[in-house]
C-alpha cells in the first residue's frame, strides 16, 4: 500500500477521451430524484459516455422522466423491465453495455461533475483495474464528508484486505457505485438476481479479481442516507435472514476458497459483531415500544421481533466455535470479546449490560472527558 499525498489525476483533453465508459443507472419509483441523478451523469466532464438507465418496473412517473431525459441526450438509453430488484436491473444493464469501463449510479443519488474523469484518469495513470472514491453521506439536514488530499494505491489483495477489515479510513465498502471497473474485471462477476444486499458478494469478487486498485480519498459521489422508503434504511427485516446473512456466509466461504483464512476469520468477526448489535437493538426497541394505560413503560415483544431474536440467538449458538475463533483475530476489540462471552453465558445479561453502558457508563465517560478538558 502506497500513500500518495496531494495526488491529482492527470486532466483529460477533450480529444483524449477515447475509452467508452458505460454508466448503469438503476431506478425504481424515484420520480422526485431520477432527473437530478441522470443529469449529474450527463454533465460529466468526461464526455465519452454511454448512459444506460434501467427502469425496474416503476409505477410512478420515473419511467416517463427517464424517456424524456433520453430524448434530450443521445448518450442516454432506457430499458423498461418488470420489477426484479436492483441486482437484476444492474445485470440487465451490463448486458447492454459496450464500454471499456463500467460504472454504477443509484438513481436517487447524484455524482460530482468530474467524478468519472478523475476515476478513469487515476485508473489509467496508475495502471489499476478498479478506481474507488470516497462519498458524501447526505441527509436532509446535514452532510458528512471526510475527504482528504491524498490517494492510496493498493497492490494485489491489499484492497480486498482493507475492505474485509472494514478499515474506516478507506470508504471501499460493499457499494458498487463509488467505483469504476475495467470491463474485463467483471467478466465473471455479477449480482445475485432477486436478492437484497447484492453488493456484498459483488464487491468481494471484484476486489479479489483486481491486481491493483487506486483509491481517491476525495468525495465525488453523493449518497442519500435518509430517503423515505429506501430498503437500506431498514436495519433488520425478513431479508436479513434470507439474503444478508447467507451473503455473509457465502463471503466467508469465498475467502476461504481463495486461501485467505485470515481474512475469512476477520470478516466473521465483523459479521458476528453485527449480529450482536442486531440482537441488542431489537431488545432495546421492543423494551421502549409500548406504553401502558397507566403511563408506565412495559416490554411487549411482537411476534415478528420475537422470531428475529430467536433466529439471531440460534445462529450465534450454532456457530459458537467459529464466532469464538473469529473474535480472537488481531484486530478484535477486547471489549467485543467480553460482550460475546457475556452473551453466551446469558443473552439477558448481555442485554442488561449493554443498557447500562449506553444509559450510564458512556454518558459518564463523556462528562469526565469534558471536565478534564475544561481543567487543562
Amino acid at each position: 500500500m502506497i500513500i500518495l499525498e496531494g495526488y491529482r489525476p492527470p486532466e483529460f483533453q477533450r480529444e483524449g477521451q477515447e475509452g467508452l465508459l458505460s454508466v448503469i443507472v438503476t431506478a425504481y419509483n424515484i420520480e422526485a430524484y431520477i432527473e437530478r441523478g441522470v443529469l449529474s451523469v450527463c454533465g460529466q466532464t468526461y464526455r465519452n459516455l454511454e448512459i444506460i438507465v434501467v427502469d425496474d418496473g416503476s409505477t410512478d412517473r420515473t419511467g416517463e422522466i427517464c424517456d424524456e431525459l433520453a430524448a434530450a441526450d443521445p448518450r442516454v438509453s432506457v430499458i423498461h423491465k418488470e420489477n426484479e430488484g436492483p441486482a437484476q436491473a444492474r445485470n440487465v444493464g451490463i448486458t447492454k453495455a459496450h464500454g471499456n469501463y463500467i460504472g454504477y449510479v443509484d438513481g436517487d443519488d447524484w455524482i460530482d461533475p468530474d467524478m468519472y474523469e478523475k476515476l478513469l484518469s487515476a485508473l489509467i495513470d496508475q495502471k489499476a483495474d478498479i478506481a474507488v472514491c470516497r462519498y458524501r453521506q447526505v441527509a436532509h439536514d446535514h452532510t458528512i464528508d471526510g475527504s482528504l488530499d491524498r490517494a492510496v494505491l493498493f497492490e494485489g489483495q491489499e484492497a480486498l484486505a482493507a475492505y474485509v477489515e472494514e478499515r474506516e479510513e478507506f470508504q471501499i465498502q460493499n457499494a458498487a457505485w463509488n467505483k469504476l471497473y475495467r470491463r474485463e474485471i467483471l467478466d465473471n462477476v455479477s449480482f445475485p438476481a432477486g436478492k437484497w444486499y447484492e453488493d456484498i458478494m459483488f464487491a468481494t469478487e471484484a476486489l479479489a479479481q483486481a491486481e491493483r486498485c487506486i483509491y481517491l480519498d476525495t468525495a465525488l459521489y453523493n449518497y442519500i442516507i435518509d430517503r423515505e422508503g429506501s430498503i437500506m434504511n431498514r436495519r433488520i427485516n425478513p431479508r436479513t435472514f434470507t439474503d444478508q446473512i447467507p451473503a455473509y456466509h457465502e463471503k466467508t466461504a469465498f475467502l476461504r476458497d481463495l486461501g485467505r483464512e485470515d481474512l475469512a476469520l476477520t470478516h466473521d468477526y465483523f459479521f458476528y459483531k453485527r449480529l450482536l448489535l442486531f440482537y441488542g437493538d431489537l431488545r432495546r426497541n421492543e423494551a421502549t415500544r409500548v406504553v401502558s394505560e397507566e403511563g408506565t413503560m412495559r416490554s411487549e415483544e411482537s411476534g415478528e421481533t420475537a422470531e428475529y431474536l430467536q433466529k439471531l440467538e440460534g445462529i450465534l449458538r450454532q456457530e459458537k466455535e467459529r464466532a469464538l475463533a473469529a473474535f480472537a483475530v488481531p484486530c478484535a476489540d477486547a471489549r467485543d470479546i467480553r460482550k460475546l462471552q457475556r452473551f453466551y453465558r446469558s443473552p439477558e445479561a448481555y442485554y442488561r449490560r449493554r443498557c447500562l453502558d449506553e444509559q450510564v457508563l458512556v454518558p459518564l465517560k463523556r462528562q469526565v472527558k469534558k471536565l478534564l478538558g475544561i481543567c487543562k
